[in-house]
């Protein structure tokens, strides 16, 4: 493929794509380093408060007591800074006396050798809470994560390495980075060690890696690299399903890592618990369910998952009475703020299935933190019977606020923002990975002959979402929708006649709308991943325009650009779709306001509107999509506002509310879209 020199508009980060009130736009997913939460936890555990966490006789001894792990997973980086001690505190309310999370290596290194453990990724800040309530925590370092999170928390710049890493295996060009990256990881965890006097009492390495593959010398290259941080005595622990094909493939024998286990709800865990210590050391099998599943994880087109919080309450109680341990996963979901969220297959690659923004999980504690529903109630009951310790009253939930009608005002059409973009030029369309590019949109531009009757244009490849415009190079009206290509469904669209002095110009913006996470499809690449046909023929010769909103920890300024109105495309025949509908406004942003005379936790209702991206107060609240649902509306935390105005951008991809209002209420809405069966897919509960 030959690529040609880069033409770079020196101007893009300072004016990344768009617009936006106030002259600034976030450049990106923001996930802010808040002021007061921005500075890495300078705390460390000296030895004068040094325990021992260990296993023997078959159970888990806490400094030479017997000890049982109810723990639940939540995750840091889906929760604001300062609600990580509200959230932490409703779980120890809840009974648990552990903390599980994830560390997204994708968050932490967004770029190579770009490190970043501020804001949200303040995961010193997060573990110095932990200690500080008391709860111990089990760290699941990774590499790889899953957690419905971008590409399995892998850094997406992985994509771009030539030759292509074989991502989780012990190829040395996965591996050499995976090093790197625990280089920097592991010295910082290690002080807060239970050894160090800190909460940490586990780490594991990889995970389900029995779903995956069954390379071992990965799985030794992991202890090596973790042994030779974090020392001999921690406890290191895989998790795979309870079947022994998974167990086999997933886990190391012997008494150098700990093998847990996860399953169904439904199932018996006795036989699981049983086979679970075939997969270690004599006396040094304490039963361990590390995924016990609250909830499940919704796609954008299905039902909200929902369980029933009694039966759930009720198998929690059968994993207990056997004097067992447990990890809720979720206790606490959280939120997959800007464009993190993840994605499944079905039986192809084609069959694509995003995640929803919200990340609730219908877990115990819900996505804003409320603890009033039958499943927190049912399941503290439950707990209070099998912890040793008091457990704490359960605090009041956070008051939530609507704020009213936001009136929106288009800022900026899309197609005016192109001159500001970086531009690749290539004979042959590149993916975004490829250009450098892991987050956001590409927009991709060519040329074609038009025809009478029509052109059919057709894309073998494009992950994961892509709506074609044409326009006449000579006429200086606005690019005509001509037809979206989804790769779900990969149908060709017929663009419609274009009378122009020359070939028509040909406009395809690609949305990546988050990378796979789990199983044989991981290698996701995004864009344009085929060649591009008109009428059969191969089309050459590529300008690729960059959209990044891939940098979450940076915000831009940006220039204001006045409000633009559509012009009318006099040259180009209307007409419709391939699905028979007429074509539809370009993509835009729109902008408004909102006052804050009390900061509460409030959504944002996006009922009437098409499919994109929303921003408050330059931050990403995550993507809307009613019309597919089943999510209506985006939670938005108090500590985002601000007294006085608020500032909403909206990067609308399809037609705007007829209205130009949104909403801010009070409540969630799950209820959007037609689905009326929730797909059951490839990363159903082991």
């Amino acid at each position: 493929m030959a690529k040609e020199l880069r033409s770079r508009a020196s101007s893009f980060i300072a004016l990344l794509l768009l617009v936006v009130v106030f002259g600034f736009f976030p450049a990106a997913a923001p996930i802010p380093a808040f002021s007061s939460w921005s500075h890495s936890s300078s705390t460390r555990h000296g030895k004068g408060n040094v325990g021992k966490f260990e296993i023997a006789d078959d159970m888990f001894w806490k400094d030479g007591k017997p000890f049982r792990i109810i723990g639940g997973d939540l995750h840091y980086f889906r929760i604001l800074p300062e609600y990580w001690e509200d959230r932490l505190l409703r779980a120890k309310a809840l009974g648990l006396n552990a903390i599980q999370t994830y560390v997204p290596w994708n968050l932490h290194e967004p770029k190579p050798e770009n490190l970043n453990f501020e804001g949200v990724a303040n995961i010193e800040l997060f573990l110095s809470l932990c200690q500080k309530l008391g709860l111990l925590v089990l760290l699941r370092a990774g590499p790889y994560i899953c957690a419905e999170w971008d590409l399995g928390g892998f850094p997406a710049w992985l994509l771009s390495m030539e030759p292509a890493p074989r991502l989780r295996s012990s190829d040395p060009a996965f591996l050499n980075p995976v090093q790197k990256w625990w280089d920097t990881l592991l010295p910082k965890v290690a002080p807060f060690l239970y050894e160090n006097g800190g909460p940490i009492v586990m780490v594991q390495i990889e995970n389900e890696f029995g779903t995956y593959g069954d390379d071992q010398a990965y799985l030794h290259k992991l202890v090596t690299l973790t042994r030779g941080h974090l020392g001999k005595d921690i406890i290191l622990y895989t998790i795979d399903g309870g079947t022994r094909d998974r167990l086999e493939k997933g886990t190391i024998r012997g008494s150098a890592v700990f093998s847990a286990v996860d399953f169904r709800n439904g199932q018996d865990p006795g036989p699981i618990f049983e086979l679970q210590k075939e997969f270690n050391a004599p006396g040094k099998s304490p039963s361990l369910c590390a995924e016990f599943y609250t909830g499940w994880l919704t796609h954008w087109g299905e039902m909200i998952a929902k369980t029933d919080g009694d039966y759930v309450a009720a198998r929690v109680q059968n994993v207990l009475s056997r004097n067992a341990s447990i990890v809720l996963y979720m206790a606490h979901g959280g939120t997959n703020f800007g464009l993190y969220n993840g994605a499944n297959t079905g039986a192809n690659e084609s069959d694509f299935q995003p995640d929803i923004t919200s990340y609730d999980y219908d877990a115990p504690i819900s996505e804003s933190g409320d603890v009033d529903s039958v499943k927190y109630q049912a399941l503290r009951r439950v707990i209070q019977k099998y912890n040793v310790e008091s457990i704490p009253p359960v605090p009041s939930n956070n008051k939530k606020a609507g704020y009213g009608l936001v009136r929106m005002q288009k800022t900026a059409a899309f197609f005016d923002m192109i001159s500001g973009m970086d531009v690749i030029n290539s004979l042959d369309p590149l993916s975004m990975e490829s250009v450098g590019q892991m987050f956001g949109f590409l927009l991709y531009e060519s040329g074609y002959a038009s025809k009478k009757n029509g052109n059919v244009l057709h894309i073998p490849k494009v992950h994961d979402r892509a709506q074609a415009f044409i326009s006449c190079p000579e006429a200086s009206e606005k690019p005509l929708y001509g037809g979206t290509i989804e790769r779900w469904s990969n149908q060709a669209v017929v663009l419609p006649y274009s009378d122009c002095d020359s070939n028509v110009s040909l406009w395809i913006l690609v949305e990546n709308m988050g990378r796979v996470n789990h199983g044989t499809y991981l290698f996701d690449k995004k864009g344009i991943l085929s060649s591009v046909f008109i009428d059969g023929i191969v089309l050459n010769t590529w300008k690729m325009h960059l959209l990044p909103l891939e940098n979450l920890h940076t915000v831009h300024k940006m220039n204001l650009v006045k409000d633009v109105k559509d012009s009318p495309s006099r040259r180009i025949s209307a007409g419709t779709n391939e699905n028979g509908t007429t074509t539809s406004p370009e993509p835009a942003f729109y902008s408004g306001s909102f006052t804050v005379r009390s900061k509460h936790d409030t959504y944002v209702s996006f009922q009437g509107w098409g499919k994109g991206i929303a921003f408050v107060n330059k931050y990403n609240i995550g993507r809307y999509w009613p019309s597919v649902g089943p999510q209506c509306n985006l939670y938005v935390p108090a500590p985002m506002l601000r007294y006085g105005e608020n500032t909403l951008v909206i990067l609308e991809l399809e037609a705007p509310s007829s209205e130009l209002v949104v909403r801010s209420v009070d409540t969630p809405d799950f209820t959007c879209g037609s689905s009326n069966v929730c797909r059951y897919n490839s990363r159903a509960p082991i």
